[in-house]
């Protein structure tokens, strides 16, 4: 089948963690057979801030980390009639613009025979749900929402015909245990600064056990105001800058430990759903402390996958802890790694996406999907 993915970059993660997962998805996609493109915007500000922060350069070295994947821009003239014509099944994310969500909405209507999906891994749903609730959804045949609780919210305000939790996932053909890199540092964290959702908790949770216990820290990411950059220097923390998602599971194996500090709109509104960087981290076999985060859907196993420190002081003692035993160190890195391998690869994803399509897909899907395929 040919999948047709509406994204706001494939090329650019830059401030853009759902390229991750799509890179993913559509590796293992071709893996099965199927074809793949990526519609993304021209212009877009993932895109547009990768190139002015990095240069060109940045753009050549996706395709040289990910040769196999298509990527394809659209302006206001492109014809997105004739780009889904010889289309099976297209995903649509929700950064869309809403005339486009529309549109593609009315390709659907007038007849055209392939799936059509709205994809959500967002918090807009609850941060700003008059930009979601004003979306057209009703000729979607279904909506994916990366989490349970997401999946509810859309339920609740009737958005959408049928909705399906759809997690992201580490893809383990680039996420991975590097044995043989050296350690050359403590702790490292790799996330954005953002919009200040949780600029008090990289305080509490990263910038002052890092400084109490004298850690070498590095961290990564992008968005960092003038005020951050001094408090991490401050606290004798190295910051990187932007770091490509292609180079994250070498920069997790130079260190000993990572942390997960989730937003803030997440822990209060949407439980259950981790950033894709714990997904990414346990699967290369790095110990990973967690400020608080429920997960409320039991997709790991917190104290054997990951510690959960429910303070800054708790989040010193499990840094000191993973440090200095190195039984419990590799214990924890051994029960994630695990973890992601049974449950939360993108190879794990694809099945439960066919499974999806098979439930809700048109007829020209549904005789597409072999019993076989799922199981591969």
């Amino acid at each position: 089948m040919k999948f047709i993915f509406y994204t706001h970059s494939l090329v650019s993660d830059w401030n853009h963690g759902n390229a991750h997962f799509l890179r993913g998805v559509m590796r293992d996609l071709q893996r099965r057979g199927h074809e793949t493109l990526a519609l993304e915007p021209a212009g877009a500000w993932s895109r547009t801030n990768l190139v002015k922060d990095q240069g060109p350069g940045a753009i050549e070295r996706f395709h040289e980390a990910f040769p196999q994947h298509r990527s394809e821009s659209y302006d206001q003239a492109f014809d997105h009639e004739s780009a889904l014509a010889d289309a099976d099944v297209v995903i649509v994310h929700e950064w869309t613009e809403p005339g486009l969500v529309e549109r593609i909405g009315r390709i659907r209507r007038n007849g055209a025979a392939f799936t059509l999906l709205f994809h959500d891994t967002h918090h807009r749903a609850v941060s700003a749900e008059g930009d979601i609730a004003s979306l057209m959804l009703n000729d979607y045949d279904g909506v994916l929402a990366f989490g349970e609780t997401l999946r509810e919210r859309y339920l609740r305000a009737g958005w959408g015909k049928s909705v399906f939790t759809w997690h992201e996932a580490a893809d383990d053909a680039l996420f991975r245990p590097l044995p043989d890199i050296e350690k050359a540092g403590d702790l490292i964290w790799i996330g954005n600064w953002g919009d200040d959702e949780r600029s008090a908790e990289i305080s509490e949770f990263l910038v002052r056990p890092a400084g109490n216990l004298g850690l070498r820290t590095t961290v990564r990411g992008v968005r960092y105001p003038g005020h951050a950059l001094d408090e991490l220097r401050n606290g004798g923390i190295a910051y990187g800058g932007w770091i490509a998602n292609a180079d994250a599971p070498s920069a997790f194996a130079r260190n000993k430990v990572t942390v997960h500090i989730p937003r803030r709109p997440y822990v209060e509104h949407l439980p259950g759903i981790p950033t894709i960087r714990v997904f990414e981290a346990l699967a290369c076999g790095i110990p990973l402390i967690s400020a608080p985060w429920e997960d409320a859907e039991h997709l790991f196993a917190p104290g054997r996958d990951y510690l959960l420190a429910g303070n800054g002081e708790a989040m010193e003692k499990s840094l000191r802890d993973v440090l200095f035993d190195a039984d419990l160190a590799a214990s924890l890195a051994a029960s994630g790694l695990a973890t992601i391998k049974a449950r939360h690869t993108c190879r794990h994803r694809v099945d439960e996406l066919l499974t999806i399509l098979a439930s809700c897909g048109t007829s020209k899907v549904a005789a597409s999907l072999q019993p076989r395929e799922a199981a591969e």
